[in-house]
């Protein structure tokens, strides 16, 4: 079956290693994990599966523009596949919808965050599935390079929509983030199909390089083979702007890809790249996730990576076709601290923690919340929010109950009548009240769910559900704002000091293992021995060579990267002068509040004070976070 469906669907004659056990397992009826390295075919996995399977595939998976691009190539194969995604007009969501629910469609790729989504779960719960494929899965790893707590609650959604089979994709994952990951989704060890991470094709190098001799060699290089198709990985979105300018004003067809230009924008940078109109793409971390393009002949980190997942995902974009490709890390430890900064912004004060658990436990039965408000209340980042309350979930705190979206408005496609013309008396009568109690602006009404209790008795639940089938029948146009999660509080007897104590203990074990993560980075990247062999090593092949022969290190050229020199730091009077602004703004004189302004690293409380705007802020962002937060918490110590 496998090699008929592999050559009518997909024209190969052959699958690459570790494919074949993969597929094999689905089509038994078993789950199964496959760790292969970027560009090794995971995708495949699940695609051809998919076609002999009963029921619809349902794909997790990361990025818009991966997204994308699968289906591109699905639909030239002549597979019914399709996504759901935020960049499709209602009327294309609801024709999507419609084909799942008709059972025309194979494959229905979606974001983790469609899941919160209440009208998406109820729709999804009357189609029948056969399999769930979660890619990137190491993200459901809370010491993995890149956890996403909304992966974490993906083993409760396959439990609720009982889905029989599960794949795991992933390309970057540690003999800990695997054992993670099975169990977490109860994969048996004999299920998990590991390749090798050695690519012989790939020259990798590390060249210590700072300040503008990065530039210099960087132009240089680009003009050797000027039309090789090359990706320069940066940090920051201004560092790309910068470096792509200068590219180009030496000549080089390059541009700027970073998550802060226009999705537009960057769709059509990223299909000039495919089709040969630009040589080169300066890119932050955003760029690359599902790029295609078999001819990569460079991958450049002109600044470090974050980890060496990062840097292995990174560099697998080059020498797809096999054919000798050069991946270059211009490394220095000047480049340190921004990565560090990174870190320390996501590991949340112990007092925002006791915050949100007196938040919680003054909440009642039941509690209700914006995440976006949350964050701004608490002084606790987005991220490591969510991350909190899966903690307070494990910890038997709170449960998740359901989630909403606070506001939902629609406008009439066809005429209200002739919407209520359609229906019987008992549904035309909840109708005209449904109707009665959404006010209409111009052209939108805006659901009023509480007037519709008071006034009718009339259940939130059900005219959404109502709402959703006229929307579904091209009757309407819907549109849902301002998610509001609801939890239960299971325990209202929180001690707070000690529970704040213990989850503060958690980040800061976190942040440690980032941390340490960029120490063995560094180390990595100073090896003395094969650099593609370490690299294997570190993804626990050992089935790699001892010695690739031309890697910088087999070549003779071990990078040294001295230490990084300390700068000096501003005499009290000038930290006064940039911290004493801050606090006559916030009121606060917390010193890691103070250090995190200092270092430029933002927050949600400068975020919303426009801290940004005062002279302080990002003064010592080259400075270690360490050494600043040293500094300044003698200058204002903690208050008790």
């Amino acid at each position: 079956m496998i090699t008929s469906l592999l050559t009518r669907h997909f024209d190969f004659d052959r699958l690459r290693p570790g494919q074949e056990a993969v597929i094999s397992r689905l089509l038994a009826g078993k789950s199964a994990a496959a760790i292969f390295p970027t560009g090794a075919g995971k995708s495949l996995c699940y695609q051809l599966p998919a076609l002999a399977l009963p029921h619809l595939t349902l794909v997790i998976s990361p990025l818009l523009a991966l997204m994308h691009d699968q289906l591109a190539f699905l639909r030239s194969k002549g597979i019914a596949a399709a996504t759901l995604d935020s960049s499709q007009t209602a009327e294309e969501s609801r024709r999507v919808m419609q084909q799942a629910s008709d059972g025309q469609l194979k494959i229905l790729m979606i974001s983790v965050e469609r899941l919160k989504n209440e009208r998406f779960r109820r729709f999804i719960a009357h189609i029948p599935l056969s399999l769930l494929v979660v890619d990137e899965a190491h993200c459901i790893s809370e010491w993995g390079h890149n956890f996403r707590p909304d992966y974490l609650k993906l083993p409760d959604h396959r439990r609720e929509l009982a889905i029989p089979q599960v794949l795991l994709l992933t390309a970057t994952a540690t003999p800990a983030v695997m054992a993670d990951m099975q169990a977490k989704f109860a994969i048996d060890r004999d299920d998990l199909v590991v390749t090798g991470f050695y690519r012989p094709n790939l020259d990798l190098a590390v060249l210590p390089l700072a300040g503008s001799a990065r530039d210099t060699w960087l132009r240089e290089e680009l003009h050797r083979d000027p039309a090789a198709p090359t990706i320069v990985y940066v940090t920051l979105q201004h560092s790309a702007e910068q470096c792509a300018a200068q590219l180009q004003a030496s000549g080089i067809r390059a541009c700027a890809y970073h998550a802060g230009l226009d999705p537009a924008l960057r769709s059509q940078i990223q299909h000039d790249f495919m089709a040969g109109r630009l040589d080169c793409i300066v890119a932050t971390i955003a760029f690359g996730m599902g790029i295609d393009k078999a001819d990569i002949r460079r991958v450049i980190h002109y600044d470090l990576p974050k980890s060496i997942e990062n840097y292995s995902q990174e560099i697998g974009r080059a020498g797809r076709d096999g054919l000798p490709s050069r991946c270059t890390v211009l490394a220095s430890r000047a480049q340190l601290p921004v990565l560090e900064n990174f870190v320390y912004g996501d590991t949340p004060d112990r007092d925002a923690i006791a915050h949100l658990l007196d938040i919680v436990r003054q909440s009642g039965a039941e509690w209700e919340f914006s995440l976006l408000r949350l964050s701004n209340e608490t002084n606790i980042r987005q991220l490591p929010l969510k991350t909190l309350l899966v903690y307070l979930e494990m910890a038997g705190v709170i449960a998740p109950a359901y989630s909403y979206f606070a506001e939902y408005r629609f406008r009439f496609v066809l005429e209200k009548q002739a919407i209520l013309a359609r229906f019987n008396s008992e549904r035309r009568q909840f109708l005209e009240q449904v109707f009665a109690c959404a006010p209409q602006a111009r052209t939108w009404s805006t659901m009023d769910f509480e007037a519709l209790w008071q006034g009718y008795q009339g259940e939130r639940q059900r005219a959404a559900t109502a709402l959703d089938y006229l929307q579904q029948q091209g009757w309407i146009e819907l549109e849902s704002k301002q998610m509001t999660e609801v939890y239960r509080v299971l325990s209202q007897q929180i001690d707070t000091a000690t529970l704040a104590e213990e989850l503060h203990g958690l980040f800061e074990k976190k942040e440690q293992s980032e941390l340490a993560r960029l120490q063995a980075l560094l180390a990595f990247f100073t090896s003395t021995t094969c650099l593609s062999h370490e690299l294997a090593r570190y993804f626990a092949d050992d089935a790699a060579p001892e010695r690739c022969g031309h890697c910088s290190v087999c070549r003779g050229e071990i990078a040294v990267l001295p230490p990084l020199a300390s700068p000096g730091l501003p005499n009290e009077h000038g930290l006064r002068a940039w911290c004493d602004p801050l606090i006559a703004l916030c009121h606060q004189r917390h010193p890691r509040i103070l250090t995190r302004f200092l270092c430029g690293i933002a927050t949600p409380l400068t975020t919303r004070l426009k801290a940004r705007d005062l002279a302080g802020f990002g003064q010592l962002a080259d400075h270690p976070f360490a050494e600043v937060l040293a500094v300044v918490s003698a200058l204002y110590p903690a208050e008790s």
